[in-house]
This record gives C-alpha cells, sequence and structure tokens, in this order.
C-alpha cells in the first residue's frame, strides 16, 4: 500500500515536472531550488533628430539601433531596434533576444505613432523574466483607447497627452517615451497605457570616458514604468545611451547601447547614487531627537532570549543603544526622554531576513516597514550593493544594517552574474575580492565545477569569512558540506539528500514526495545536525510558485494586496496551471514536513524569502515555519537570535537587551497567541533611529 500511494504521488510529482520544464526549468535540481526557493519644468535635449528627417525623402529606413542587455551586469542578450517612416506616421520595431539561467527570454514590440510622436498603436508580446509572460496591447480609435491584456479587452477614453509603454522593456520604447515628454513638453506625471503614469526628471550632465574620448550626456530618472525609479543616459542627439532598472522579477537589469559597454560599472554604480539621493529624506527624518533618549513604555516585552514576556516593560534607548530594559515597576526613565506610549503592543528584537537580494533601493523602507532590521544579500551587483550598504551604515538612507555573501558562480549558459571562477586560481582570488569589499560571506551557485567548493571554502575560511549557497550541479549536499559550505540556500537540497538509496540523483527529472520517518531522512538530519549545517528554506516563494494560478496570491498572502501596482502582474502570474495544482500541493506540504523534521532533529533553520513580496513574505515565511512545527516564539527566534549566533553577532543584535543595538519593532497584539499578528508593526527603531511604518510603506508606493 505504501509502495502504491509513494508511485501515485511520483506520477503527479512527475506531471508537475512537466508543468515545470514548460516554463523552462530543465533538471529536478533547478526546480526544487526556484521552487523551494522578483517633472522639472524644463528639458534640455533638442527635439529628436529623425522627426526632421522623417518629413523629408528619407529612407525607409530613419533610425536603427542596438542594446546590450545585461542582468546582474552579465550579458545575457541584445535588443535590435528601427524606426521607420510610413506616410505621416512613424514605426518603431523592437526585438529582444536574451537567456538567463538557461532559459529564452524574447521579447516584441512595435510602436506605430504620428510624426509628432503620439502613439497610435502599440503591440508587445513575449517574456519580461524567465517566468513572467506579457501579451498586451493598445490601439487608439479616435478617443478611445482599445487596450488588451491577454485575453481581456476593455476600452478607456485616451487623453490629449499619453503614452504607451507596458513595463521596463523593451529599451526602445523608453527611449520613445522621453523623446515623447520632450517634443511635447510634458511636465508632472504623463498617463501611461495600459495602466498607470510615470514622471520624468532631468537629472544634470555626466561626462563619460567611452574609448578615451569624454562624451556629454543627459541623466533622467524616470518613476513608475517598474516598482521604483529608473535611470536614463541619453546623447545630445536623443540616442538613448544607457538605461538601470530591474526586471520583472526584481533583479538588476542594464540596456547599454552597443559602444558604451565600458561604462557599465559607472552607470550602475550612479543609478545606485540616485536612488539613495531619493530617498534621503527619509534618513533625515529618522535621525531626528537622537540626542534625547528615547523610552518605550507599557508594551508587552519578548526579548528573544527565549524568558517569558514582560508586561508592562519600560525599554529605554540612547544613540544606537539600548540602556536599559524591565519592568515598569522598577524602570528609571532619564529626564528628558522621548516617550513612547505602546500599551497592548508588543515589542520585539528587529527582524532578520537571511535571504535577501536588495537590488535596488526601494528595498530599504520596505524591509524597515516590515520590521526587517538586518538583511543577509546573497547576491548582488558588488558596486551597488557595497554603495548601498555604505550608505545605510552612514545614516544617509533609510534601510537594514546589510550582511552581504559575495555570489560565485562557474562558467555556463546557466550561469549568473560577472563573478566566474573556471579554476583554482580565479576562485581564490574572488574570495579575496569580497573580502577587500567588506564582504562577511562567500555565495556558492549552480554552475560552479564541484571541485571549486573546498578550493573557495578552503580559502573564506581562511580569511575568517563562511559559505553559503546552492549545491553545484552533478554534487550531493553531503559531498559540499564536507567539502566546507556552512550553510545552505533553499528547502530542495535537503530533500534531495533524504531520497532512498538507489534513487535518480538531483539531475534526474523526478521531484519526489520524501518520507521523513526513512532511515534515509533520518541519517540526512543527523548529517546536517553533526556538520552545524544551517539552512534558509525560502518556503514563501515556493508557494508563490507552487499555488494555483486559479487561486489570487492575496488569499493566502495578504503583502499582495499591498504591493505597488507596478509589481501586480508579475506576481499574480506566477504559480501553477490548475490542473497541476494537486500534485505541486503535495509537494510543498512535503516541504512543510521537511522542514518540520529538520527542525525538530536540532538542525538550524533560519528564515529568509529570496524576495518573493518585498517585506511581507518574511512574515509569510515565519507563518510557514509555524505550519512546519516550530512554536511562534521558535519562528520569530529564527528571524532574531538564531540568525543573529549564526552569522556570530548575537553580542551585538538579535534580543533586546541593555547594551546592544537598539533594533526594535513594536507590533499591534501578541504574536505568541497568533503568529499572523508579526504583520502589525507600527514603529521600527533600527540603529536607534525611529520610523513610522504607514509613512515607510507609503514612500515606495505600497498601501500601509
Amino acid at each position: 500500500m505504501v509502495k502504491r500511494e509513494q508511485a501515485m504521488n511520483n506520477q503527479k510529482s512527475a506531471r508537475v515536472i512537466r508543468a515545470l520544464s514548460r516554463r523552462g526549468l530543465r533538471s529536478a535540481a533547478s526546480i526544487a531550488v526556484f521552487y523551494a526557493l522578483t517633472l522639472v519644468s524644463s528639458f534640455p535635449l533638442p527635439l529628436p533628430a529623425f522627426q526632421e528627417a522623417a518629413l523629408s525623402s528619407s529612407p525607409p529606413v530613419i533610425e536603427r539601433g542596438r542594446f546590450l542587455l545585461h542582468k546582474w551586469g552579465r550579458l545575457i542578450g541584445e535588443e535590435n531596434y528601427e524606426v521607420q517612416r510610413d506616410g505621416g506616421a512613424l514605426i518603431i520595431k523592437a526585438k529582444l533576444e536574451a537567456e538567463d539561467r538557461g532559459v529564452k527570454v524574447p521579447l516584441a514590440a512595435s510602436l506605430r505613432t504620428g510624426l509628432d510622436l503620439r502613439p497610435e498603436k502599440f503591440e508587445l508580446e513575449g517574456k519580461t523574466s524567465r517566468h513572467s509572460d506579457i501579451k498586451s496591447s493598445v490601439e487608439i480609435e479616435k478617443a478611445t483607447a482599445v487596450i488588451c491584456e491577454g485575453a481581456r479587452v476593455r476600452r478607456e477614453p485616451a487623453s490629449d497627452r499619453f503614452f504607451t509603454i507596458d513595463g521596463y522593456a523593451p529599451a526602445t520604447i523608453q527611449m520613445m517615451l522621453v523623446r515623447y515628454a520632450l517634443n511635447h513638453k510634458i511636465k508632472g506625471k504623463l498617463k501611461t497605457l495600459p495602466a498607470g503614469d510615470v514622471e520624468i526628471e532631468f537629472r544634470g550632465r555626466d561626462r563619460v570616458e567611452i574609448g578615451g574620448k569624454q562624451i556629454d550626456l543627459q541623466r533622467y530618472g524616470i518613476s513608475g514604468i517598474t516598482w521604483g525609479g529608473e535611470t536614463l543616459w541619453f546623447d545630445d542627439s536623443n540616442q538613448l545611451i544607457a538605461v538601470i532598472t530591474v526586471d520583472a522579477e526584481f533583479d538588476h537589469f542594464e540596456a547599454i547601447r552597443e559602444g558604451y559597454e565600458s561604462a557599465l560599472t559607472y552607470f550602475i554604480v550612479e543609478a545606485a547614487r540616485e536612488g539613495i539621493l531619493r530617498l534621503s529624506k527619509l534618513a533625515a527624518q529618522g535621525n531626528q531627537d537622537r540626542q534625547a533618549p528615547l523610552a518605550i513604555v507599557g508594551a508587552t516585552l519578548i526579548d528573544g532570549t527565549g524568558r517569558p514576556p514582560t508586561v508592562d516593560s519600560v525599554v529605554v534607548v540612547k544613540g544606537d543603544r539600548i540602556i536599559s530594559v524591565g519592568p515598569g515597576s522598577t524602570a528609571r526613565i532619564p529626564a528628558g526622554s522621548k516617550i513612547v506610549g505602546a500599551r497592548g503592543m508588543t515589542l520585539l528584537p528587529g527582524l532578520w531576513d537571511m535571504h535577501a537580494h536588495f537590488q535596488q533601493v526601494e528595498w530599504g523602507p520596505v524591509y524597515l516597514a516590515a520590521g526587517v532590521t538586518t538583511a543577509r544579500d546573497v547576491g548582488n551587483e558588488l558596486e551597488f550593493i557595497t554603495t548601498v550598504r555604505d550608505a545605510v551604515k552612514s545614516g544617509r538612507m533609510v534601510g537594514p544594517s546589510l550582511i552581504l555573501a559575495g555570489l560565485i558562480d562557474g562558467d555556463s549558459s546557466r550561469s549568473l552574474g560577472v563573478a566566474i571562477a573556471k579554476n583554482a586560481e580565479e576562485a581564490r582570488a574572488l574570495v579575496k575580492r569580497y573580502k577587500d569589499a567588506g564582504y562577511e560571506q562567500i555565495k556558492i551557485y549552480g554552475s560552479l565545477k564541484p571541485e571549486l567548493v573546498a578550493v573557495i571554502a578552503t580559502e573564506a575560511h581562511r580569511l575568517a569569512m563562511t559559505v553559503t549557497g546552492h549545491v553545484p550541479n552533478g554534487m550531493s549536499p553531503f559531498d559540499a558540506v564536507k567539502d566546507g559550505m556552512d550553510q545552505i540556500n533553499h528547502i530542495g537540497y535537503p530533500v534531495f539528500a533524504m531520497l532512498p538509496k538507489g534513487t535518480e540523483s538531483q539531475q534526474s527529472m523526478l521531484l519526489p514526495i520524501v518520507d521523513v520517518e526513512s532511515q534515509e531522512a533520518k541519517d540526512a538530519i543527523n548529517f546536517f545536525k553533526e556538520h552545524q549545517t544551517a539552512i534558509d528554506p525560502t518556503l514563501a516563494l515556493a508557494e508563490i510558485f507552487m499555488h494555483s494560478t486559479a487561486v489570487p496570491v492575496a488569499d493566502f498572502e495578504p503583502g499582495a494586496a499591498k504591493m505597488a501596482q507596478q509589481m501586480v502582474s508579475g506576481i499574480n502570474s506566477a504559480g501553477m496551471p490548475p490542473e497541476d495544482a494537486e500534485g505541486s500541493r503535495k509537494i510543498f506540504e512535503n516541504f512543510l514536513a521537511v522542514v518540520g523534521a529538520l527542525h525538530r532533529g536540532g538542525v538550524l533553520i533560519v528564515a529568509g524569502t529570496d524576495q518573493a513580496v518585498p517585506g511581507h513574505s518574511l512574515h509569510r515565511e515565519l507563518e510557514l515555519l509555524v505550519r512546519s512545527g516550530f512554536s511562534p516564539l521558535e519562528a520569530i527566534q529564527a528571524a532574531t537570535i538564531v540568525p543573529a549566533r549564526l552569522m556570530k553577532l548575537d553580542k551585538e543584535v538579535g534580543t533586546i537587551e541593555a547594551g546592544k543595538r537598539a533594533d526594535l519593532i513594536l507590533i499591534a497584539g501578541n504574536p505568541l497567541e497568533a503568529i499572523s499578528n508579526i504583520r502589525k508593526v507600527k514603529l521600527v527603531i533600527a540603529r536607534g533611529n525611529l520610523y513610522e511604518t504607514a509613512h515607510l510603506w507609503k514612500s515606495v508606493g505600497f498601501k500601509p
């Protein structure tokens, strides 16, 4: 009977695998990892030069160009475009051909406009990330816009001034958007179709060295196309030179005009500085009144140590330190203190997200609004993330304290980023580069040659760094840990470690249901415990990508209803077809069972999200840990003292005790009674700076 049930489960798993494969995932390893795993008053530019040419007897193609596309700084493809004259109209065509970690990401756009660039017809079809499909169109019929998004058709009035654009790509359409704004002297917000509006701001002039020559460029900021802001550069001929943005899965994305690739790092760093400047007012607000002590009075204190809660507590903060903690009956509040009344509320240590990819500055306010005061970034562009880390540390930017793990991958079509090690010498050099940049960890990625794991781990440990990450393809979790990996990202790898002997390796197309009571499972649990291997399972992301698309994400993740408008379609398009939902549900429930078994067996589990719904998904991760068998206090500790100990920072943070850094959150309700109350963060104190979370959410386009 057990074998028959196992066979039926595996058949259902196979159906899920086929569905996942249709989404571009090639192996069970990648599947398990991923699913266990997103205007000023005037413009100085002249009118677009091609408009004048279009009025003459110019050739049909009056402009063409090519952008080189990068993900995390790595070249992944190109975008080619051309502009044609068709009587009294212009036809702009753009075609993207890219490959992200082995997955083709094609996208094509066509835009027909008048000679004044007013849109007449717009079509977009393809993929905006590995996991996001798009098909939309807008056609203007007199004063009406006919809008098609997938199978849905609607009509709305077309105003005199609007533009058609749907997402960050193609870069060509962004170029035409700016040209339209210049031509029509747009000030303030500009309506866009199919939805939303944008605001374009001239941000000054840059002089960039290209091929030994100094080139003058104009810098623009655009908000409203993606979540957060983008930075673009144009030359004096109105040619778009570079756009620094994020794609539909919230990953760094850069489009650079051919011939300007040498300036990529410059553009990335300057875009980061632009974003930091956008958030500087928030930072200034948090720094107010830091000289006066701050007393949080009357809250129920859960200090994170495991001690019973203290009812009617008083916690006093001065500068960036906690100076006293205790019951209200014996507390002494310094004269001149700013009092925060907190009766009926719960005071907790600031939370940690142990699997972050801080891809844009807007993550800073979001993390703090969710109560996250420390985040471990496990893979990013070095120039971007170090700029952000230093800005947070200096108080110039709002965000959590950042711990950095530097990504190292191998050389393959599935590689991520530009830190590629093909041999031992390159591997050691990358470890040293990260150490010199102030990183605390190294992150291994899937294409790395298995024999380089030990090389990297040895060098990292020599430099007092630890090693986390994925288990490279062709390597077992046991061998990776034996070779020096201290931690593992994603629950998929422990699942494969629990497979019965003789089962196909992690390279197979089978994603089985693991029996957590089997001897193989017990052996794996004991192995991880004995080696003190910590795991961040990223359950919240797995849930999103394994749920049925017939079920709105907001039904189980309330944060999805509060996201910025530009993020909604990307999150809601994730998931499994309804016919595969039952099989994927069983696999996800098995993930929960595996996490519960690891926890009961003494394996360290820390909370991490790998993006998903920014901010909110950490709360969901804690809810899922409770579903897997954690007590509410244990779940809270998985996001406070446990990661602090793991990263050897428990003397600094992780609990509310005198002398520690002032990272605290105040929530409405008691999460020990219902872990979902962890979502009700009202105030956050990060490094002694006090913020109202409602204001933080609103500052980046989220609903409080």
